[in-house]
C-alpha cells in the first residue's frame, strides 16, 4: 500500500526535530506548535546502525572530516568578523556542525562529544550583547551572506540542543533569532527578500525561515511564528532585487520552470526555502504551503534532476534532465546534491510516499557517494557525469573549507533517520543492507530488526524481527519503482500479498520474536534511454548507476587499442542487459564492477568492463576519466583523445585542488 495520505490537520503531536535526533530536553515540548503529524518518524539518532559499505563510509566520514575538523578554524572568523561587505564564512560553522551532532549521535564516544561540546562553547563566546553571532562589522549587517551564515549558527544551536538538552544552546539561538528580528522582522521597515547578495535575489536570506519555525516548534513563542509569516509574506512584494517580488509560492504551485521562476534559479538556496515551508505547514497546518513544496519537488524531479540523483549546472537549476548528456563544466554541485536530499526527506516524513525513498536512494548511491573521497576526509564541490573527479577547492584559506565539503556530510547523516522509520501501523523499512535499528512498536514495545544482505551488490535481503512478545502489527517494506519482479518470503513461505513497485508492501500481522522476512528484488539492469532523445544510453543496475572508467580499459602500448571500435549495448526487448558481476577487476577502492555485453557494427559480441559511478575516477588524479551516457553505437578510437566529451574540466578558473594536508588520513 502506497503511504500517501497525510494525516488529518489538526492533529497534534510532538514536534520532530530537525533531523531524527532523540530529544533530551528538560523542557517538555509544547504540543500546540505542531498541528499536522509526519505520516513517517525518523527513527531516534542511535537506534539504526548501519554495516556493510554503507555503514564504513558513515564511519570513515564521522572520522575522517567531522571529527577531524579544526574547531578553531570555524569559530576564529566570529571573533574577528573579516568578511565585510563580502563573504560567507559563517556558514562554515553550522553546516559543518549540523553534520557534526548527527555523527555524534551514531557515534556517541566521549571523544566525539569533547569536540561538539568545545565548537559550541567557543561559538556561544563569541555572542555580542545584541545577540549577534556572525562575521559581519556591524555596518553590514543585513548585507550579502550575512543572514544565510545567522541561519546556519541556529540551525547548528538547535541541533546540539536537540541532542543533549543544553538550554544556553537553545537561548543562545533564541538571542540571534531576537536580534534579526529587531533588524529585519515585521516592525523593522525591512524586506528581508531584498537583503543579501543580488545575484540571488534575497533566496539565501528569506531561507532563514527553517531555524525560525523550528524554533516557534521548540519554543511556542509567538514572535518566532509572526517573523516566519513576515518572511513569507516578503516574497510576495517587488523589492530592488527582484521587480515582481520572489513570488516562490505561487510560482512553485503553477509549474513554473525553475530556470524561468522570478527569484533567481539558484538550486541550493530555493530548496533551502522550501526546507522552511515544510516546517511552517507542520505548524500552521496550511495546505498552501505543503502544495507548494509538493508542487515544487515533483517539477524538480521532472526538470532538473540527473539520472545520478542531483542536477544543477554552475549552481543553479538549468532543465537539467534534458541536458545531461551535454559536457557540464560545473555540474551537480555537492551542496544541491546534500539539500535536494534533505528536501526528500522532509517530504518522506510528511507523506509517506515511497517514490522520495526511492529519489533519496538514488541520490545516496551515486551523486552524493560520489562526491566524498574515499577515506570520508573531503568531498568534491562538482559532480560529472563525464570526465575526472576533482576535490573541491578552499574558498577561503583561512578557514580550510569550501560550502560542500562541509555540506555533503549533512546529506549521508541523515541516512540512519530514514534507513527505517515508524507510523501508527507500525515500522517501516526504507533502506536495505546490513543494519540493525530498533523502534518502538505500535504498543510502546521495542521491536527489532536485524538486516543481512550484500544490497545492492547483490539483490537477497534476510531480516530477523526481535520482540519480547508477539503483537500484532504492521511491517512496511520499500518496494524500488525499478524492482519490476519482488519477492517476498515470511518464515520461508511466499508472501501472497500484491508487490507494486514504488510502493510499500504493508505486512500486518502477528508478528514473534524470531521471524523472518526475505525479500528479493530484481537487479536485473536496464539500458536507459537519454531524456534528450539524442541517442545516449546508460546502464542502471538495481539503484546503482554504471558507468565507464579509464582505468578498466586501459591502453596498450601507450596506444589505444580497445576490444572493438564501435558498438552498442546488448539489451532485449524490455531494456534489460544481461550484466555480469566482476568480483576482483584489479583496480583499488573499486566497490562494484561488471561486464557489459556489446554488439559491434559487424554483429559480433564482447564485453565493456564498467563500475559504479561513485567509484567511477575515485583515484581523483588527472587521466582517470569516466563517462556515464555512452553514444550507441560509441566509436572506441575516440575514448583516449584529450577533447571535451571526455576530459571536463570542472574546477574551471582554479587549479586542480588538492586535500589539504591537515585533513589527509
Amino acid at each position: 500500500m502506497k503511504k500517501i495520505a497525510l494525516l488529518a490537520l489538526g492533529a497534534v503531536l510532538s514536534a520532530p526535530t530537525a533531523y531524527g535526533l532523540t530529544k533530551k530536553a528538560d523542557k517538555p515540548q509544547t504540543e500546540s506548535t505542531v498541528r499536522v503529524a509526519d505520516a513517517l518518524v525518523p527513527a531516534p539518532y542511535g537506534s539504526t546502525h548501519m554495516g556493510g559499505y554503507l555503514g564504513d563510509k558513515l564511519d570513515l566520514c564521522i572520522a575522517n572530516r567531522l571529527m577531524a575538523q579544526d574547531v578553531e578554524r570555524v569559530v576564529q572568523p566570529f571573533r574577528d568578523k573579516p568578511d565585510g561587505s563580502w563573504g560567507f564564512r559563517s556558514e562554515f560553522w553550522g553546516k559543518w556542525y549540523t553534520a557534526a551532532v548527527m555523527g555524534y549521535a551514531y557515534a556517541p564516544t566521549p571523544e566525539n562529544r569533547a569536540v561538539i561540546d568545545r565548537a559550541v562553547q567557543e561559538l556561544i563566546a563569541t555572542q555580542d550583547g545584541n545577540g549577534y553571532i556572525g562575521t559581519y562589522q556591524d555596518e553590514n549587517h543585513l548585507g550579502e551572506w550575512d543572514i544565510w551564515g545567522r541561519k546556519y549558527v541556529m540551525l547548528g544551536l538547535l541541533g546540539y540542543y536537540d541532542q543533549t538538552g543544553d538550554r544556553a544552546a537553545l537561548e543562545s539561538a533564541m538571542k540571534v533569532a531576537d536580534h534579526l528580528i529587531a533588524e529585519a522582522g515585521p516592525d523593522s521597515g525591512v524586506n528581508i527578500a531584498a537583503t543579501g547578495w543580488i545575484g540571488w535575489k534575497g533566496l539565501a536570506s528569506s531561507s532563514v525561515l527553517e531555524p525560525i519555525a523550528l524554533l516557534y516548534e521548540k519554543t511556542g513563542e509567538q514572535r518566532y511564528l509572526d517573523f516566519a509569516r513576515h518572511i513569507i509574506r516578503s516574497w510576495d512584494t517587488p523589492n530592488r532585487l527582484s521587480p515582481t517580488g520572489i513570488r516562490l509560492v505561487q510560482e512553485a504551485l503553477n509549474g513554473t520552470p525553475l530556470w524561468k521562476m522570478s527569484g533567481a534559479p539558484k538550486a541550493y538556496e530555493m530548496m533551502s526555502c522550501f526546507e522552511g515551508l515544510c516546517e511552517m505547514y507542520r505548524i500552521t497546518g496550511d495546505r498552501l504551503y505543503f502544495d507548494a513544496c509538493h508542487k515544487l519537488i515533483e517539477t524538480i524531479i521532472r526538470d532538473e534532476i540527473m539520472i545520478v540523483g542531483s542536477g544543477s549546472m554552475a549552481e543553479i537549476w538549468c532543465h537539467g534532465k534534458m541536458r545531461q548528456t551535454e559536457p557540464m563544466y560545473q555540474g551537480m554541485e555537492t551542496c544541491v546534491t546534500a539539500t535536494w536530499m534533505k528536501f526528500l526527506y522532509q517530504m518522506l516524513r510528511l507523506t509517506g510516499d515511497s517514490r522520495y525513498a526511492d529519489q533519496l536512494e538514488t541520490s545516496l548511491y551515486n551523486a552524493l557517494l560520489g562526491s566524498m573521497a574515499p577515506q570520508g576526509e573531503w568531498w568534491s564541490y562538482y559532480a560529472s557525469l563525464m570526465g575526472e573527479r576533482v576535490h573541491s577547492h578552499q574558498q577561503f584559506p583561512d578557514v580550510v573549507m569550501s560550502c560542500c565539503v562541509a555540506n555533503g556530510p549533512r546529506g549521508l547523516m541523515i541516512t540512519p533517520s530514514w534507513a527505517v522509520m515508524t507510523d501508527r501501523e507500525g515500522a517501516v523499512v526504507n533502506l536495505y543492507g546490513r543494519m540493525n535499528s530498533t523502534v518502538q512498536t505500535p504498543a510502546g514495545r521495542p521491536l527489532s530488526i536485524a538486516m543481512e544482505s550484500d544490497y545492492p551488490v547483490e539483490g537477497l535481503v534476510s531480516t530477523e524481527i526481535g520482540l519480547e512478545r508477539s503483537e500484532t502489527f504492521a511491517l512496511s517494506f520499500r518496494i524500488p519503482e525499478w524492482s519490476a519482479d519482488t519477492k517476498i518470503r515470511i518464515n520461508g513461505k511466499p508472501y501472497e500479498g500484491y508487490l507494486v513497485p514504488g510502493t510499500y508492501a504493508s505486512i500486518r500481522r502477528e508478528w514473534n520474536g524470531g521471524d523472518k522476512v526475505e525479500i528479493e528484488l530484481d537487479m536485473r539492469a536496464r539500458a536507459v534511454d537519454a531524456p534528450s532523445g539524442v541517442g545516449d544510453k546508460a546502464i542502471v543496475r538495481g539503484p546503482v548507476v554504471l558507468a565507464f572508467d579509464s582505468r578498466l580499459i586501459p591502453r596498450r602500448d601507450g596506444v589505444t587499442e580497445p576490444p572493438m571500435y564501435r558498438y552498442e549495448f546488448l539489451s532485449d526487448a524490455e531494456g534489460y542487459v544481461d550484466v555480469q558481476k566482476v568480483s576482483d577487476a584489479g583496480v583499488p577502492a573499486l566497490w562494484m564492477a561488471f561486464d557489459v555485453p556489446c554488439v559491434d557494427e559487424a554483429g559480433g559480441r564482447h564485453t565493456m568492463r564498467m563500475c559504479d559511478y561513485a567509484s567511477a575516477g575515485n583515484s581523483w588524479t588527472e587521466g582517470n576519466i569516466f563517462r556515464v551516457w555512452t553514444p550507441q553505437p560509441f566509436d572506441f578510437r575516440h575514448l583516449y583523445t584529450n577533447n571535451l566529451d571526455w576530459h571536463v574540466n570542472v574546477t574551471v578558473g582554479v587549479d586542480r585542488p588538492e586535500v589539504p594536508e591537515i585533513y589527509r588520513k
